[in-house]
């Protein structure tokens, strides 16, 4: 097993390399874009992935103050789903959606022809499951368009290799990449980063986090009705497996691995962990099938030594926990004192978080809400010809949480270098879905699928 140093010569010599490869083969055949006048110029967006988030973030990107933005195209695989937030946006913004039938676009090749509505320079959102996200982010950037696309962006070694080539090859092409963590668009967190980047509570010797409570999203899912084919469903419920998304780690604890990553100004090198399904099936009785642990507990290491606890429980009735904390030599701070994000964030003497407090933010009502800040920070970036690209930092917290799920799902050890270079790539055909597609994952006779057995299957997270 390599030494976390040179895990971390590994990575950098690899963003190293794609880099200039990237910068090559970029600028070979798409002409760079030309920067929009400072605030007078019409930006269209087309939304790739209805429902959730995608809603959420079309809604912010029409609420930015700075020059005209309109919705002109939605795509998705399930026409309920686009309808139900083509209706909640005609409702809220209703001079700015222009989203008539010839525009919703509904199928596997759909994201082509909702960004064959754009012009270069103008934004597609990508709000899909996590597994799109590489295929979606190489049209855009052959189409030269602007991106704002959900985390987390990778679930696994080869599709982070592809996506950090990628968001090389956007940076070459001057194309604005935003990606949705919205914690380092939070200004309290970013005040607080600035403060213990400076030493206020200094050095940093521990980090926690924590988020615990009932069942979100699609936590959990039954057998597959009838109706509907293997691939659909399991793109329906994409939390519940890991191939689609990273499983409920990788979506619901991303945000708290990615701002204590920051604070600390690394990413930690190995995780060792644990976790267990304490619940296999419904109140009912009837057996689950994801491929979720519903407990989890990892040790994350950095390359100094210092240790990351994570707690991740999704069982309802429990006590509920969802923040993060950091300890230094000089003092403590709280990051997120509620959610992902949650404000205020505060600097303390003490080491108890609850007393000698010497620092709490406060933040203009008008940047209260990180969600909306990162689009007005994309759309600003565009606008001004700034450069903006988050792709590697989206790409690298996504390969940290993968790789504290490995190491749980595993039982082994897993450094950062073993999860960029493993190759077990969960869904190698994504860019060549159909309707009628074979699903990555196939149901036993039962109706379940393979889920992960630590101790007994450990070069992969389950038995293909």
């Amino acid at each position: 097993m390599k030494s976390s140093m040179q895990a971390l010569e590994s990575r950098r010599e690899f963003i190293k390399s794609t880099g200039k490869l990237a910068a090559v083969s970029a600028l070979a055949n798409v002409a760079i874009p030309a920067a929009y006048a400072a605030g007078s110029d019409l930006i269209q967006v087309a939304l790739i992935g209805c429902g959730g988030r995608g809603g959420g973030a079309a809604a912010n990107a029409l609420s930015v103050k700075r020059g005209p933005v309109k919705l002109v195209a939605m795509a998705d695989i399930f026409p309920d789903r686009l309808q139900k937030d083509l209706t909640k946006l005609q409702t809220q913004f209703a001079s700015q959606v222009d989203v008539p039938p010839e525009r919703q676009f509904i199928g596997f090749d759909a994201y082509q022809r909702a960004m064959d509505c754009l012009k270069p320079g103008d934004v597609a959102i990508f709000a899909t499951p996590p597994a799109f996200r590489w295929v979606h982010f190489a049209y855009a950037i052959q189409k030269g368009l602007n991106v704002f696309m959900e985390k987390p962006l990778t679930a696994d070694g080869p599709t982070s290799k592809r996506m950090f080539k990628l968001g090389q090859e956007a940076q070459a092409k001057n194309l604005k990449v935003g990606v949705g963590l919205m914690s380092r668009h939070n200004r309290a967190m970013q005040e607080l980063a600035k403060r213990v980047h400076d030493g206020e509570i200094g050095e940093i010797i521990l980090q926690r986090g924590y988020r615990m409570h009932g069942p979100g999203g699609y936590f959990s899912s039954l057998p597959k009705p009838a109706g509907i084919t293997d691939l659909l469903y399991q793109v329906q419920r994409f939390h519940s497996f890991i191939w689609a998304s990273g499983g409920c780690f990788n979506d619901f604890y991303i945000h708290l691995i990615d701002q204590l990553g920051w604070m600390k100004n690394q990413w930690p090198v190995k995780a060792q962990a644990l976790g267990g399904r304490q619940y296999r099936s419904s109140p009912e009785g009837v057996m689950y099938v994801d491929q979720n642990f519903d407990t989890y507990s990892v040790e994350y290491t950095y390359s100094d030594g210092t240790k990351f606890f994570f707690d991740g429980r999704t069982i309802a009735g429990c006590e509920e926990i969802y923040t993060s904390a950091l300890h230094g030599t000089k003092g403590s701070a709280i990051a997120s004192k509620h959610g992902d994000c949650g404000q205020p964030s505060s600097l303390y003497a003490s080491q108890d978080l609850t007393s000698k407090m010497l620092w709490e933010s406060k933040v203009k009502p008008e940047e209260q809400d990180p969600y909306q800040n990162e689009w007005n920070d994309l759309v600003d970036a565009i606008r001004d010809d700034k450069p903006y690209n988050e792709v590697q930092r989206g790409v690298e917290a996504s390969l940290v949480s993968s790789m504290g799920r490995m190491a749980a799902h595993t039982g082994m050890e897993v450094t950062f270098d073993q999860m960029l270079n493993c190759n077990f790539e969960m869904s190698p055909n994504t860019d060549k879905f159909t309707m009628d597609s074979p699903a990555p994952l196939v149901a036993d006779a039962d109706g379940r699928y393979p889920v992960p057995q630590p101790g007994i299957v450990t070069s992969s997270e389950y038995r293909a």
